[in-house]
């Protein structure tokens, strides 16, 4: 059973600024305010920037190839199944330790406000109904993350505003007390926070309209919680002195309760617990995904791959939830989170080099509805910002990820070479760079399949007659008998008559009256006897046809059909019209490297299907 697309742009964001909103806001600034002081404004800022690149580089991604696992995908098609199995196994790890710090948070949250609850029991208890949750469907899943998210925001955009008006512009003041120089650091620090946003691209799948709702859905989220984490951390630097905030285990909370007494002080405590909540429910919902799709590939054993009758994947949601709930009750999630973040860090890099790949490919069927801007400065400034920052996370922490990096080339080689030959875009870009087809076609089939399922696209009688019938590629120049000759020989086996009659009837017609419709474009048809029989040869001459009149002819649609088909021959003419009129149609045409790229061309140009 495949994946149900129920998703919205309104679910979308609130996924998205649920994965955000977490510990980075509730409980970071204590830490950053003694290490920075009232500058970690700043961080917040700068960590949104920084995570610029990344988020419009999946927005891209998603939008073209909008599949299951996200990363994962993206990763295993433009850089192969070694860069794939690593991006699945890390993407499903880092949010499956993001979500599980995440669970811990809440538990400590719900100990500030019931302070007899065991913080492990509360945490588990909490993974496993969240854990139900997503095998109701991903429907229930949306709903529960709209309603949480909506009042998270509205709680700390009332914090902003009302908290504006006791603002003490005193408090900031000495911005750094301890100098510049800390900014940066805890900017890497902040960045973690943000990584979360980029997860939605996981269930692209299951997007009603992904090639507008997932970057709207995206970048919106992305603006309203940078701007909410400027803002909010701003207000609390503005009401609270920096010793209050450095004591305080939720200076967010601190501050409302300055602002509006107990029932400011609960509200944001309440809207924190709601944080980790929408944080580990977009996480499991999101790190799900990543098995799934690596088992449908062969990454990872089928039953990683198998749907329930509510069209999710129970046995991933499964395997995500129980990690998480043994992460949270016998390991320390504290300790591994650096190694999640860096992880995260080498996901994002590894996003920004499947872009570059994809578009420097020139694949086809790559045909994204969102592009990145400012195309390959970004990239390269995602890659080399997220390159520092990995360096700058410690050793231990490099060392597990190479740990992790061992135990996933181990698995290459035992589980995933034997099985999987797929080639990825950067086999084509190599093709392209040293002039050779290097490519077997099976990404760009599979890429038109995800592009026709996007757009909803449904075959016409047309398009299965372009699917399975011959496309002539000839260099020319030919007369036009020459031309019809080669015609006659493609067609007569598949209409069930002889080569000779074929060839004459095409001479005849075209005798009687020309078939070239404009310049470059000739749309050769002919009766033939019988009954339900009808054809069509799309053919390419690089150097030309030349007909009676006008300029050789380069693009040749030949139809033909028994009388009993004159229906369908009309609807064929006007589904070549529609194909053919496309103003870049004729240069893409001359530019196809071959009979396959000339038939997905035509599988791909935008027309009423009938």
């Amino acid at each position: 059973m495949s994946l149900k697309r129920e998703i919205g742009p309104l679910g979308i964001f609130c996924i998205s600024a649920g994965a955000m909103i977490s510990s980075g806001l509730f409980v970071l600034p204590s830490l950053l305010c003694d290490r920075v002081g009232p500058g970690m404004v700043l961080a917040y800022l700068m960590a949104g920037l920084l995570m610029l690149p990344a988020v419009l580089a999946t927005a891209e991604l998603a939008t073209a190839m909008p599949k299951a696992g996200g990363t994962y995908f993206y990763i295993e098609r433009s850089l192969g199944a070694l860069a794939g199995t690593f991006g699945g196994l890390a993407n499903w790890l880092s949010l499956g330790l993001k979500s599980a710090f995440a669970l811990v948070g809440m538990g400590a949250v719900a100990q500030l406000l019931w302070p007899e609850l065991p913080l492990k029991l509360v945490a588990a208890g909490a993974c496993l109904t969240l854990t139900l949750v997503n095998l109701l469907g991903v429907k229930e899943v949306e709903r529960l993350q709209i309603w949480l998210v909506l009042g998270l925001l509205g709680v700390l955009v009332g914090y902003v505003v009302l908290g504006g008006r006791q603002f003490q512009e005193a408090n900031f003041l000495p911005l750094f007390p301890h100098g510049s120089g800390a900014l940066l650091a805890a900017t890497g620090t902040v960045f973690i926070s943000y990584g979360g946003l980029t997860k939605v691209a996981g269930v692209a799948e299951e997007v009603r309209n992904p090639g507008r709702d997932i970057p709207l859905g995206m970048l919106s989220a992305f603006l309203s919680v940078t701007v909410l984490y400027v803002l909010s951390v701003g207000v609390t630097v503005g009401v609270l002195p920096p010793e209050e905030i450095r004591d305080s285990l939720m200076p967010l909370a601190s501050g409302a309760g300055r602002v509006l007494g107990k029932v400011g002080k609960v509200a944001m405590s309440s809207a924190a617990l709601a944080a980790f909540v929408t944080t580990a429910n977009a996480g499991i919902l999101s790190a799900s995904r990543s098995p799934m799709a690596m088992s449908r590939d062969g990454l990872l054993p089928g039953l990683f791959g198998r749907t329930g009758k509510a069209g999710v994947p129970s046995w991933a949601v499964l395997a995500t939830g129980g990690f998480m709930a043994s992460v949270v009750l016998f390991l320390d999630p504290e300790d591994l989170v650096k190694v999640a973040s860096t992880m995260m860090l080498v996901l994002f890099a590894f996003v920004n080099f499947s872009l570059a790949i994809m578009r420097e490919s020139k694949l086809q069927t790559y045909r994204p509805k969102f592009r990145m801007p400012l195309y390959p400065y970004l990239p390269v400034l995602g890659i080399v910002s997220y390159g520092f920052l990995i360096a700058e996370m410690g050793a231990v922490s490099l060392e597990l990820t190479g740990a992790f990096l061992a135990f996933v080339l181990v698995w290459y080689l035992a589980y995933v070479r034997p099985n999987v030959s797929r080639r990825s875009a950067l086999v084509h870009l190599v093709g392209r760079i040293t002039d050779r087809n290097l490519g077997d076609g099976t990404l760009e089939e599979e890429l038109l399949d995800v592009l026709r399922e996007r757009d909803k696209v449904t075959e016409d009688r047309f398009d299965r007659l372009i699917r399975s019938c011959k496309v002539l590629d000839l260099d020319g120049p030919l007369p036009a008998e020459e031309c019809f000759r080669k015609v006659a020989k493609e067609l007569s086996e598949s209409l069930g008559m002889e080569e000779d009659d074929l060839f004459r009837r095409l001479l005849e017609r075209e005798k009687s009256s020309t078939t070239v419709v404009q310049p470059g474009l000739a749309i050769p048809h002919v009766v033939v006897e019988g009954q339900g029989k009808f054809a069509v040869l799309p053919v390419r001459c690089r150097g030309g046809v030349k007909f009676c009149e006008g300029p050789p002819v380069k693009v040749l649609f030949v139809l033909a059909g028994t009388r009993d088909e004159r229906t369908f021959h009309l609807q064929a003419l006007m589904a070549i019209a529609q194909i053919v009129q496309n103003e870049e149609f004729l240069r893409l045409w001359e530019e196809a490297k071959g009979p396959e790229e000339l038939r997905r061309l035509i599988l791909l140009a935008e027309r009423r299907r009938l």
